[in-house]
């Protein structure tokens, strides 16, 4: 989840069509930030990797992680912005681009649209429900919905094979994406927010279910290490519910020992 800020929507443009282009504004003409994330990403993954890209929104993690030279699984549930997507990145021949979710069993679920702000549509209720009166949530609204199919991590690794990462950001289905793995991975990440911590420790504790784990974390857009040395599960823990509610949004990331 990459910001809430709702822009006027310009001309007649439809409120889907501006938040998609607010989206690539954002993720593709700031390359400063595409650098730094570059960067960042070139610890985790390099020439040759394979990446699932879990909640690809329009790709911009894809985009650095075929730079990097690894191969992409992409996963985008939304009709509209998966259509973008495709747009971006059918060309790559390193990019398998599914117009599907990931969850905890295969099968369909439904999907809350929020039109003006498609970054924070979400398979979970429960997100929804945080979000509701929460500083800096109040003019989100998740007004539409749509079925979509849905897969598993296993499902994907049997298909593709093993990933040498995962980046999950699903706006609190993480939790049900990783009940869909059921073995542990050299490394992934997980989106958490502080509307709904309790989603972040359900993913720490389901990895340390699947195997043992180190943690670090960057917060927001930043693309850092926010520790110079990685944290034990506990320690993380313990970090997640210290975290002022300022600090809004981060990702968690996972590496095997």
């Amino acid at each position: 989840m990459t910001g809430s800020t709702r822009k006027p929507i310009p001309g007649n443009r439809t409120p889907l069509a501006a938040a998609i282009g607010r989206s690539l504004d954002i993720y593709y003409r700031d390359t400063e930030r595409t650098a730094r994330m570059d960067r960042f990403h070139a610890h985790l993954v390099g020439p040759g990797a394979r990446v699932f890209d879990i909640g690809a929104h329009l790709g911009d993690r894809t985009g650095s992680f075929l730079r990097l030279g690894a191969s992409v699984v992409a996963l985008e549930p939304q009709p509209h912005v998966f259509r973008a997507l495709r747009l971006l990145y059918r060309k790559s021949a390193d990019a398998v681009l599914l117009p599907v979710a990931a969850g905890a069993r295969q099968g369909e679920q439904v999907l809350h649209l929020n039109l003006r702000n498609p970054t924070v549509s979400t398979l979970n209720t429960g997100f929804i429900t945080a979000a509701a009166g929460a500083p800096g949530w109040q003019d989100q609204v998740w007004e539409d919905s749509v079925t979509v199919p849905v897969t598993t991590l296993d499902a994907l690794i049997a298909r593709y094979g093993r990933p040498d990462f995962v980046k999950i950001d699903v706006e609190g289905h993480e939790p049900a994406v990783l009940q869909g793995l059921s073995t542990p991975l050299p490394a992934l990440s997980f989106e958490f927010t502080m509307i709904q911590r309790n989603a972040a420790h359900a993913c720490l504790s389901r990895l340390a279910g699947l195997g043992r784990y180190e943690y670090n974390y960057s917060l927001g857009e930043e693309h850092a290490w926010h520790h110079d040395r990685w944290l034990a599960p506990e320690a993380m823990h313990r970090t997640l519910g210290s975290l002022p509610q300022c600090a809004n949004s981060g990702d968690i990331y996972a590496r095997q020992v």
